[in-house]
Order: structure tokens, then sequence, then C-alpha cells
């Protein structure tokens, strides 16, 4: 069986390809990202560089208008399934690296707990506003003149585990945020409830009409009880790079070298510089932008033209493909931009693994994520302790 001294995953996030058997649960039948998102075009998505590694073959029932099936494949290609009990990108990740979160994260329709908010105004000494339901650029837009002014704090969440806040670097400097949210980390963490991220949400302009996020966005993931795939490959000696939000997610936790990124091209960029400089190990990207500036914004059209941006990068990642390297592309759930409200979609996720020596052929449905990080263990022959099945050995012959 084949193996390879470098491989490289690189999680489109919220690239999902139609809805999830148990769609229904989240209330998304009918979600499809990638889809609807080619609908949006009259020539449908301009991908070649995901086209040509077989793409369209995925679900040939319901074609992706612009890519083709090939019919000669180069790749190794299917659809996973999500066991997690959530949709975000906590759980999503997670199960990739081999811990699915059994157990739903709190969430907070209403708000947070009275009791909560207390104790953050106690500690930073300010104001909490909101505390609702939103949308991360509505809440900017409707309250950030007001918490420029009196330098307060814009707390917000979604449909997942998160508590999000927003502030604008000039009332809040962003060291600050930093610490407010370390703190809500601790406090959250030492209490019964279970919030999957605090997430510290900078922005800057001068009102309403220009606000906009900054790139100071950080996570403050909880941390996970069991061995992750990165925790695995380190305890083994195996590099691991993590670039992107990656680091945030699994809080620095089995990563070796961290890349922090302000967009999906720098991310691709760092992936690129990564491949040059490194010929072994385990190379972790994440591209957060189709989710955070596109799916959660309802951006269809802006969702397309960044895939095709990533794509015409994703060219020079291939060129830098030796016979050494597995290339693995994959994302953590869906964001349809075209689906009701603004949270994520519970769907079926693309995979495609590619090398020189590849076989290519379609695997069909996997069922859980966790085989993308049982492959990459089985990769490095270390044993695999948690969830998933290799897929390792259909890359050949």
């Amino acid at each position: 069986m084949r193996r390879f001294g470098r491989v490289i995953l690189i999680v489109l996030d919220s690239v999902g390809i139609g809805a999830a058997p148990d769609a229904k649960q989240f209330g998304d039948v009918g979600a499809d990202t990638l889809g609807h998102i080619s609908q949006c075009f009259p020539n449908g998505l301009q991908i070649p560089e995901m086209t040509r590694l077989g793409l369209g073959n995925i679900r040939t029932d319901n074609p992706l208008r612009g890519i083709p099936v090939q019919k000669e494949l180069i790749s190794v290609v299917g659809k996973m399934k999500e066991v997690s009990a959530g949709k975000d990108s906590i759980n999503g990740h997670w199960e990739l690296m081999g811990v699915p979160i059994s157990r739903p994260l709190n969430t907070f329709p209403n708000g947070f707990p009275t009791s909560l908010i207390d104790q953050i105004e106690h500690f930073s000494n300010r104001k909490v506003i909101l505390n609702q339901v939103s949308s991360g650029m509505k809440a900017i837009q409707d309250f950030g003149e007001r918490q420029k002014a009196e330098g307060s704090l814009i707390i917000y969440t979604t449909g997942d585990s998160v508590l999000q806040i927003a502030a604008h670097e000039d009332s809040v400097p962003v060291e600050e945020l930093y610490r407010i949210c370390r703190f809500i980390r601790t406090i959250v963490d030492q209490s019964e409830l279970t919030v999957g991220r605090i997430i510290a949400r900078p922005f800057i302009g001068r009102n309403r009409n220009n606000f906009e996020r900054s790139n100071n966005r950080k996570d403050f993931s909880m941390v996970s009880t069991e061995e992750t795939v990165l925790d695995l490959l380190t305890a083994n000696g195996i590099s691991v790079t993590g670039i992107g939000k990656v680091n945030d997610i699994f809080s620095s936790r089995g990563i070796e070298r961290e890349i922090h990124t302000s967009s999906n091209l720098e991310g691709m960029d760092e992936t690129i510089h990564a491949m040059r400089i490194t010929s072994q190990g385990f190379v972790f990207v994440n591209l957060v932008d189709f989710d955070s500036k596109f799916g959660h914004c309802r951006d269809a059209q802006g969702y397309g033209e960044e895939l095709a941006r990533v794509d015409n990068k994703l060219k020079e990642v291939l060129q830098l493909i030796t016979d050494n390297d597995l290339l693995i592309i994959t994302a953590d759930h869906g964001n349809d931009p075209t689906f009701k409200g603004t949270d994520h979609t519970r769907e079926f996720v693309p995979i495609i693994a590619y090398s020189k020596e590849v076989v290519g052929k379609n695997i069909g449905v996997r069922n859980t994520y966790s085989d993308v990080g049982a492959t990459i263990l089985d990769n490095f022959r270390i044993d695999n302790k948690g969830y998933g099945e290799s897929f390792l050995n259909q890359l050949s012959l």
C-alpha cells in the first residue's frame, strides 16, 4: 500500500455538496451549497482545477452546473456524512480529526444568561448590548455606532454554539478584546455551559455605511478531552503545520507551526510557501472566507467568484505536488447562501484525494468525516484509537 511523506489537507470551509440524510433534524432539507451556487451563474461555476480533479464525479445524479463529469478520473472522490451532533466548524473539524462531538453543545436562541452577562460587564467594566441571535454584519450595522461611541460590547450568537463579541478597534483595543474573550472562555469552562467557541470580532470604519470586520478575528475554542489526530501525529514525531483558523479551533494543541491568515488567498499562498519549505509531515489548511464572508452573508455571487479565485491558486498547489505528496480537499459543513436564515446547513461534504500515482475512482459515501483522520493516521503508520475508517488502500491498485 502506497504511503506518503507529506499530506496536505485543505478544508474549503462550508463548501457542502447537498443535504445530508439527517438534514430534516436541522431544518435543512433542500440545502445544497455547491449546487445552488452553480445555478447562480449562467455558465455554471468556472473552477477548472477542481473540475479536473473530479468534483463533478461526486454526484452524477444531480450534476453541478459548469462542472462536467471527468471520463478519466485522476483522483479518488466521494462524499462524507457528518455524525457529530452539531453542524458548525468545531463539530466538523474535530470530527475530521477523529473526535466527533456526540452531545449537542449549548445554543442560546434567547441570548446568554444574565449571570454570564453580569460577569462579563464586571470584568470588562464595559456595558453589554444586544445579547441576541443575529448575523454578524447586521449586529455591527445596527449597533456599531452606539458601541463605538460608548465603548460597550456587542454580544450576539447564531444557531451555533458561539458567543461573539464585536467591538470597534478604536474604542476597544484588540488585545483588550482578546483578554475579555479569554476571561469568558475560562468562566464558561468552569460552569455547566458548553460553548463551542468564544469569538472576538473586531471591526473598523467611520460609521454604519462603511463598517467592516477587520482581519483580527480570533476564536477561543473549547478543548477536546480526547486525543485528536493532531495530538497523535505530534506524539509520534510527525510535524504538523496549521494554516488559518485551524489553530484556533484546536486551541493550538497538536500543532507545531501556526500560521494565521487574513483571507483565503493568503491561506493558499501560505500553503504554497509551506510546500516549498517542507517535504514531510502534515499541512492542515482552513479557508474560512467561504463561510464568514459569503455563506453567512448570503452572497451566492461572491461565493462562486471566491471559489474561482481559490481554484486559480490551487493550480499552483498542484504544480508543487511531488511523488511524496497526498493532497486531500474537503469541507467541514455546508452554508448554502441561497437558503433560509444565515446559519450553517447540514450537508454532505466532498472528498477529493489526489497524488501523482493515485488510481482514480469514486469511493461513494463515507459514514463519517473521521475517515479523513483515519486515513492520515494510516498513512503515517499510527494506530487509530478513535473513529473512522481509512481509505488509504483505495488510493492505489
